[in-house]
C-alpha cells in the first residue's frame, strides 16, 4: 500500500511540473556554446528519485524536481520512521565546481550539493565532496522523467 502511494504521490507531482508551461520551457539563449558547466553540458532539468540512507530509519525516498528556471521542488519520507512527506522549495545555482549544483531552500536553511551526471545527481557531503564508503552508491538520486530536446541531432 505504500508503494501505491508514493507512485501515486511521484505522477502527481510529475504532472503539476509538467501541467506547468514554465517550469520545463526550453531556452536557445546561451552565453558562450564553448562554457562547460553543469547547467549547459547536461540535460540537467527533470525529476530525480532516490533511496538514501538513513541512520535510524530503513531510508529516504527522495523525489527532486529541478526546473529550467533554478527553482527546485524536494519531497523527503523517512521510511520505517514516518510516513509524512516533507516538501521543500527552493531555488538552485551552480557550485564551486562546474559539475556541481547547491540547493537553497527558501528559508535559506541548510544547503545540499548535489554532482550533476548524465541522467543522475549525487548527493554530496557538507563540504562538497563525495560521499564514500559502502553506501556512496546509495547518494544517487535518477532521473526518471523521459524529455526530448528540441535540438536532438539527427543519426545518419
Amino acid at each position: 500500500m505504500r508503494t501505491f502511494k508514493y507512485i501515486q504521490t511521484c505522477f502527481l507531482f510529475i504532472a503539476i511540473f509538467s501541467a506547468c508551461s514554465t517550469a520545463f520551457a526550453e531556452t536557445t539563449e546561451t552565453k558562450d556554446a564553448t562554457t562547460h558547466h553543469a547547467q549547459n553540458s547536461l540535460d540537467w532539468p527533470g525529476v530525480y528519485l532516490g533511496f538514501l540512507p538513513c541512520d535510524d530509519c530503513k531510508g529516504v525516498k527522495t523525489t527532486l524536481a529541478l526546473n529550467k528556471n533554478n527553482s527546485y521542488l524536494l519531497i523527503t519520507q523517512y521510511v520505517g520512521k514516518s510516513e509524512r512527506e516533507i516538501v521543500e522549495k527552493g531555488r538552485f545555482t551552480e557550485g564551486n565546481n562546474s559539475n556541481t549544483l547547491v540547493l537553497t531552500p527558501r528559508d535559506n536553511s541548510t544547503t545540499r550539493q548535489y554532482l550533476v551526471g548524465e541522467n543522475t545527481l549525487i548527493q554530496l557531503d557538507n563540504t562538497g565532496n563525495r560521499i564514500s564508503g559502502k553506501l556512496a552508491e546509495r547518494y544517487i538520486l535518477r532521473r526518471t522523467d523521459v524529455t526530448k530536446s528540441s535540438s536532438s541531432h539527427p543519426s545518419h
